[in-house]
């Protein structure tokens, strides 16, 4: 298991970026524990080379600073309880995109009407520049509204300002 500190600002996008020919990840990941993440998260990504990691997510605080704990899992330990997951998953297609020595992701959600961008920091007093080719479909950040996490829109379906569920 790996501990780390996340620093992590997250936007709310129009459609997706003309982006180009850049990796792609299919992501599936599910919550387990019921109406709190407590339990974590189990998430099953499709590489571009087809082969395919598990993983087990404990994120702890909200906001751009969190502590998170991952362990590389078994797909026989992810198979054995995903089905726990039930009710509680997002799927998404993760398009990564390197600019100016960050690494932008692009999640398109398949379920939803949807596309977030999320990018790492360095540290909490990082300057970020947006991108040109993604500053155009930016609608705002959401960094600190919770209904915009993965957990949340797993369990909640979009935010109301977003439309019905």
């Amino acid at each position: 298991m790996s501990e780390s500190l996340e620093v992590e600002r997250v936007f709310l996008l129009s459609g997706m970026p003309d982006i180009g020919v850049v990796e792609r990840w299919r992501i599936e990941q599910g919550y387990l524990g019921g109406a709190e993440p407590m339990g974590g998260r189990l998430r099953r990504t499709t590489m571009p080379d087809g082969s395919v990691v598990h993983h087990h997510t404990q994120k702890q605080g909200v906001g751009l600073v969190r502590i998170e704990r991952e362990t590389q899992i078994g797909s026989d330990v992810f198979a054995a309880q995903w089905g726990d997951t039930l009710g509680r998953r997002v799927s998404k297609i993760r398009h990564r995109v390197p600019s100016d020595g960050l690494l932008w992701e692009i999640d398109q959600f398949t379920e939803l009407p949807l596309v977030l961008a999320e990018v790492e920091l360095p540290d909490e007093h990082h300057a970020l520049q947006i991108p040109s080719w993604l500053e155009r479909v930016i609608r705002r950040e959401v960094t600190d509204d919770g209904r915009y996490r993965n957990f949340m829109l797993a369990v909640h379906g979009l935010p109301d300002e977003l439309g019905t569920r």
